[in-house]
């Protein structure tokens, strides 16, 4: 079992930053009117998950780790509601939904997981 040494090293964040990756991908074929509202906002929102597991970790304090774990735990939801809105305007296939959903769920259940982990 290897140790962890960087934020780099959590899975939680390599999986999130490949949400991120996809994110962008996927709002790339969104209306125009939509690149500083919806476009924006879910890019935000996602790259907001990796960087608060990133800052988190380099406060090295569990307290503020752990906050700041919330706090992308809290983007995770905004992300997966404004996924939803995309997908209801019907600018996401049926196929892309469930794909970006489900990395969202499966990071938010990881985050939420590691939160225990610090309490414990």
């Amino acid at each position: 079992m290897s140790t962890i040494q960087s934020f780099r090293d959590l899975i939680v964040w390599q999986k999130s930053m490949k949400l991120v990756t996809e994110i962008y991908l996927a709002t790339r074929s969104f209306p125009p009117e939509e690149l500083y509202a919806l476009t924006s906002q879910l890019r935000r929102c996602a790259i907001s998950i990796p960087s608060n597991i990133a800052e988190g970790y380099g406060r090295r304090s569990t307290l503020d780790y752990k906050r700041f774990l919330q706090i992308a735990v809290g983007s995770t939801f905004e992300l997966q509601t404004q996924i939803e809105i995309a997908s209801n305007l019907k600018y996401l296939s049926s196929e892309l939904f469930g794909n970006l959903s489900n990395a969202a769920k499966e990071i938010e259940l990881m985050l939420l997981s590691l939160i225990n982990k610090l309490i414990n």
